[in-house]
């Protein structure tokens, strides 16, 4: 049986979103912009997926929504739009623990005379408010701060950081993609100007996205080209990837608002972790003291490398992560980790486990029978 415990990376397409989608690769191939029945037929299914994105995101109306490729898209569009909007303003405030897709993005800024203030966490990954509160005054052109970590599942509080934005004329991203169909989102309570996220992380396809704007802030197109989404995504949109982004969020909103369907999936989390921390000497799970996805447990193995690990556990069809699929190969400790006051060796040492709304019971026994048996093969090969 495969054990599929990398959902944080991806996650496999819905049965129902795959027969939303098929459709529009035969019969109703239309391109919306064409002026007739199946360019229509298109266009009013990328309504409805635009409104099922908005119901998601408790957003106030669908024109508020712009489709992209993915999270890494709408970052980046987020991130050079505030600093369009603000060209006075030379200040932009985030963490330590940002993905990859708004550090490299604020890296590149830093080195055209930004200054970048990259707030700390605490050893158990909550950002530091005080630092960040702090930071955010007349200069600051943006605030941009994830809302669930990728690796560590920790969620940040950032209630009240919007309003703080606001009364110094400062914009606010947040990065959803780990977020959304986990937690309830509501971007008028955030207090955001941008919201990202992105299908594949909650069973939708791969390749396709979403950008919250607020109503009344223009975005400067990345792109030049046609009319498509308000101007800011110019180019024939991805018509299938956008119905199965529509039906993913509906699906995702349903079960973010379903305590017991979570309440489910945490508790194997639970078991799963408890498990490991129990019958492996030395383990330790990071982030655990803040509040998490309850999908998501990330676990430190005294004196082994993940690398090793993931080896064995793959060779037995057991899939996890050593953090972030963007960084998975590259074989530097994680920024998150170290930030959270790790040394390399400890970083280099730790594995995510990040289960699916359908994990069952049986998955997660097996896989904890095959992590014990497997640290202690690698303990007696050392």
């Amino acid at each position: 049986m495969r054990l599929y415990f990398d959902n944080n990376a991806t996650t496999p397409v819905a049965p129902d979103v795959l027969a939303a989608m098929l459709p529009f690769f035969s019969e109703r191939f239309g391109n919306p912009s064409s002026v007739h029945g199946l360019g229509d037929d298109a266009a009013d299914a990328l309504r409805a997926a635009r409104s099922a994105v908005a119901r998601l995101l408790d957003a106030r109306s669908p024109k508020e929504i712009v489709f992209t490729s993915g999270g890494t898209e709408s970052i980046n569009t987020a991130i050079h739009s505030a600093v369009a909007l603000n060209p006075d303003r030379r200040t932009i405030v985030t963490s330590a623990v940002e993905h990859s897709a708004v550090r490299a993005p604020l890296a590149e800024l830093e080195t055209r005379g930004w200054r970048i203030v990259r707030a700390g966490v605490d050893a158990d990954g909550r950002i530091d408010r005080a630092a960040i509160e702090a930071a955010i005054t007349s200069d600051c052109a943006l605030v941009a701060l994830m809302l669930a970590n990728n690796e560590t599942g920790v969620i940040s509080d950032l209630d009240g950081i919007g309003e703080r934005c606001r009364s110094v004329g400062a914009l606010m991203h947040v990065d959803a993609v780990q977020a959304a169909g986990k937690v309830r989102i509501d971007v008028a309570r955030i207090g955001a100007d941008f919201v990202s996220i992105s299908a594949h992380k909650f069973h939708g396809p791969k390749g396709v996205g979403a950008l919250w704007v607020r109503d009344g802030i223009t975005c400067p197109p990345l792109l030049r080209g046609g009319s498509q989404e308000n101007s800011v995504r110019p180019g024939t949109e991805n018509v299938t990837g956008i119905i199965g982004l529509g039906q993913a969020a509906e699906s995702a909103r349903a079960f973010a608002q379903d305590d017991a369907a979570r309440a489910r999936v945490a508790g194997l989390r639970d078991r799963l972790e408890r498990g490991i921390l129990d019958q492996v000497s030395g383990a330790r799970a990071n982030g655990a003291g803040a509040p998490r996805t309850f999908n998501t447990t990330n676990i430190a193995f005294e004196g082994l490398e993940a690398e090793a690990m993931l080896g064995l556990f793959s060779s037995q069809e057991l899939y996890a992560s050593a953090g972030s699929a963007c960084h998975a190969k590259a074989r530097k400790p994680s920024h998150v980790l170290t930030a959270m006051g790790l040394d390399a060796d400890q970083a280099a040492s730790c594995v995510r486990f990040s289960l699916a709304r359908h994990t069952t019971e049986a998955e997660v026994e097996q896989a904890l029978g095959i992590v014990v048996e497997s640290v202690a093969a690698l303990r007696a090969l050392a």
